[in-house]
């Protein structure tokens, strides 16, 4: 990782997003300005650990940090793209699912910092290998953004918005989706009295099969085998729980006839 000029940086957001991204960066030597949140003791609670300032009114925001990183949620988003205005600093928001023009209003250097990744604001991580994706409104800002987060990580990866939101789309498969059906698998081992961590050797090999290549191919289980016999005493034991008996039937058919290409 390189480094570059301490940046002095303001917070707009206290949520698990804004938490890592502002640890990362006042790890990595930047100077942590302010932290405005609606929720007072949530932007005291970040401010305290980054020795900043939390601030409740867009009106007490300072307007003269080099960066303001917007880590709201994308509705908030759209409304400070109107209310604020940072003409010369470089303002960045971290939604992976909205596009960087949404804050044209706000400065002439704007962009978008966006991580693939799961933040639970109590959760301490190594943001070494953290992967960062970036968006600029042009090349220079592009690197700017580049640089600055390139004292965090050496994991950076430059995506428009096009690419940007199908790798968000993909995020949720894998983190979200894939943590409500661990979840659900919890709640059945809790159900029947048994060891919830009896599966995590399963889980654990299952993941190694990103080093492999091709998952399609490395599907396993009674879905792909076709195993009808199997298939319907797992259908039989959800018979009285209707929700999970369609996602099981779903997901039985998602490993049968993949809707994408194997290839």
């Amino acid at each position: 990782m390189k480094r570059t000029n301490t940046r002095n940086i303001s917070f707009i957001g206290s949520g698990n997003v804004a938490t890592h991204l502002a640890l990362a960066l006042h790890a990595a030597g930047h100077h942590i300005d302010q932290v405005l949140s609606r929720e007072f003791d949530h932007a005291h609670l970040l401010a305290a650990r980054v020795g900043a300032e939390a601030v409740v009114r867009n009106q007490m925001l300072r307007t003269n940090a080099d960066v303001y990183i917007i880590a709201v949620g994308d509705d908030a988003l759209y409304d400070l793209g109107l209310d604020l205005n940072l003409p010369s600093s470089l303002v960045l928001h971290t939604s992976g699912a909205t596009p960087a023009e949404v804050l044209n209003r706000v400065s002439r250097r704007f962009g978008v910092v966006w991580s693939p990744q799961t933040f639970v604001r109590d959760i301490a991580m190594d943001y070494t290998h953290m992967p960062i994706c970036i968006e600029g409104c042009n090349d220079k800002v592009t690197a700017e953004i580049e640089e600055l987060f390139s004292t965090v990580t050496d994991c950076i990866h430059r995506l428009d918005f096009g690419q940007r939101r199908w790798a968000h789309l993909a995020a949720v498969f894998v983190s979200n989706f894939g943590n409500a059906i661990n979840a659900v698998a919890q709640d059945i081992m809790k159900a029947q009295g048994l060891d919830f961590d009896m599966l995590r050797p399963l889980a654990e090999q299952t993941l190694r099969k990103w080093d492999y290549g091709n998952l399609h191919v490395q599907q396993t289980g009674p879905a792909i085998r076709h195993d009808e016999k199997t298939l319907n005493v797992h259908r039989r034991l959800l018979f009285e729980q209707p929700q999970l008996l369609q996602l099981y039937n779903q997901l039985t058919e998602l490993i049968q006839t993949p809707p994408l290409s194997k290839s």
